[in-house]
């Protein structure tokens, strides 16, 4: 069951709710009994670790299938690029999947 970030607009309160993704969402605010309770739009929390699929399939690696792997790295024209095309100041420091 996934974990959805609840916050209330009218009085600030935030809350993360264990929830089946058929339940209805909440909008009653457990702190001040407002109807001003919303999901709020988070990132996925989980990251992929390990030799998995992943790893040796969908990297850019140069070692074959079913070997370990160093990560790919990235040219410096492509980093410069990126650069230009994103703005210098960002939340996340431009090292996630939204970059």
């Amino acid at each position: 069951m996934p974990i959805y970030a609840y916050k209330c607009e009218s009085c600030g309160h935030a809350k993360d709710v264990l929830q089946k993704i058929s339940d209805a969402p909440l909008s009653e605010c457990p702190a001040c009994g407002k109807p001003t309770f919303s999901k709020q739009l988070t990132a996925a929390g989980f990251q992929l670790k390990g030799s998995g699929w992943y790893a040796t399939d969908f990297r850019g690696s140069t070692a074959g299938a079913g070997g370990t792997s160093a990560p790919a790295t990235t040219a410096p024209e492509s980093a410069s690029a990126s650069s230009e095309a994103a703005p210098a100041a960002t939340a996340c420091g431009g090292n996630c999947a939204c970059h």
